[in-house]
Parts: structure tokens; sequence; C-alpha cells
């Protein structure tokens, strides 16, 4: 099923053969007004008004910097469509179809910060991401126990902007251990072209993978055994001690001292 995208204010709705629903986006309008380019001390001053810097471009005009509502801008990103949206950017007296492309938010207090805006055009195909939602619950988490884990929450599409689906789901309900979803199981409309690869995985089964810790006393024990190592160095000391002494044993058994000729004793006695 492909859902698509629908402004803060929900206008007309229509829907096709291929259960595509598309929504005419006529009164979600975002207004910019011109301010000057370039320095942070211009985009400080921008935020110390209540605004916040925007760049503004595409459909083959050139750039402009621009101020908007921040709050128009988060009402824009909090809705069903998010960044997808289509809006009305108006600037002086031009009124154009826009989407928010791009966006920056201060990473403590949350504030936004910046945002750059592409200038649409209803008869040309554009480049979008788009989420993926899971539907049902997965039989191999239901009778298995197993777990279900998702590894692509986004894929890329190209399409007309009237034709961008605020999300594409796909049923999960069959999902057991050895089955899985990929990009090619999503279900297809001639009105969009997927670009992300069709065999990238979004969906399987896996298992709870348990880590083996060692018990305490099992660590300590561990422990207590480690300072055995200088006990066997010293050990081979004195082995290494006991054997030198057995070689001067053996020594001294392989040569014992001489006895003195009888003669040499008669002389000494005569003496």
């Amino acid at each position: 099923m492909i859902v698509a995208g629908q402004s803060p204010a929900t206008t007309r709705v229509e829907k096709d053969g291929n259960g595509i629903m598309a929504t005419a986006t006529d009164i979600s309008i975002l207004e910019a007004q011109k301010r000057e380019p370039g320095t942070k001390n211009a985009a400080r001053r921008v935020r110390v008004s209540g605004k916040i810097p925007a760049v503004v471009y595409g459909a083959g005009k050139d750039a402009a910097s621009v101020a908007v509502d921040p709050r128009q801008v988060l009402r824009i990103l909090k809705s069903e469509s998010g960044h997808n949206t289509i809006f009305d950017l108006t600037l002086d007296s031009d009124r154009v179809k826009a989407m928010i492309v791009d966006w920056q938010f201060e990473p403590i207090k949350g504030t936004l910060l910046h945002v750059d805006l592409q200038r649409i055009a209803m008869d040309k195909k554009l480049t979008v991401t788009v989420p993926v939602v899971l539907k049902g619950e997965a039989a191999g988490v239901k009778t298995e126990g197993g777990i279900l884990e998702q590894l692509l929450r986004e894929i890329e599409i190209e399409c007309l902007p009237a034709d961008i689906p605020k999300s594409i789901e796909v049923d999960i309900s069959h999902l057991v251990f050895g089955v899985e979803v990929r990009v090619k199981d999503l279900p297809h409309s001639e009105k969009l072209k997927f670009l992300t690869e069709e065999n990238q995985m979004i969906a399987h089964i896996t298992t709870v993978k348990e880590e083996v810790v060692a018990a305490p006393e099992v660590v300590a024990g561990e422990a207590a055994v480690a300072p055995a190592e200088p006990e066997v160095i010293k050990k081979g000391k004195q082995e290494v001690e006991g054997e030198g002494e057995a070689e001067g044993d053996a020594k001294g058994k392989a040569k014992p001292e001489k006895a003195e000729k009888p003669e040499k004793a008669e002389k000494k006695e005569k003496k």
C-alpha cells in the first residue's frame, strides 16, 4: 500500500486504480521575505527578529536568500508528509510550489536555524526519500519467539510531485525465520520508480544473542591463580641451583682425592 502525502490542511483527495492517493495542497503557504545574504551577522539579525534564514533555488531560476517564519516551517516538517510536503511559497508578488530539501537544528536547544527550499515544477519528476512502514505482526515473533529487525527505514524513489507518497507500507505478517522482505517485495506502482537497489533487505526475523558473563567466583578464582607465575620462576631458579649442587657432587665422586704414596708417607714418619 502506497499512501501519498497530505499537507497540514488537507484538501481534495483523489484515488486512482493503483490505490495511490494524491492530495492537492493549495492551502499550505510559506511566506518569505528577501534578506541580506552572506554574513553571519546578517543571519543573526534575522534570527533576532523572529525569523530564520533560508535559501530558495531550482526551477531554472537564480538562488535567492530569504527569511521565513520558523513556526510555519516546523508545521510543515511535523505534518504527515513531512519534508515531502508540497506547499505554496510566496516571495514578493511571486507564488510558486516548493519543498523543504534541507534543514538545520541547534544541537542543544533544538531550535530551527536554517532551511533550504526548492522550487517545484509539477510536471517534472523529483527524486525523494520516503519512509517504509511495516504493517502486521510477524509470525516469527508471535509463534517462534523471534525478534523483528528493520534494517532499511527509507527508500529513494523518483516520481512527479503530486505522486510523492507519505510512506510505503508492507505487510510483514508472513515473516518467519529464514524469510526476508527486500525492496523488490514492496508494492510497486507505474507512477513510482524505485531507485534503491532492489535486493537490499528491509526486515527479517532474528534471535536474541545472549552474552556470556563470567560468575564473580570464577573471576575471583582466575585472579587468585594469576600470581602463580613468580613462584614458577623462583622454583625454576631453585631447581637450577640444585642442579649445580648435584653436579658438584657428581664431580666430587667422579674425581676423588688422590691418596699419598707409601714412600712419601714413610719419609714423613722418619722426619
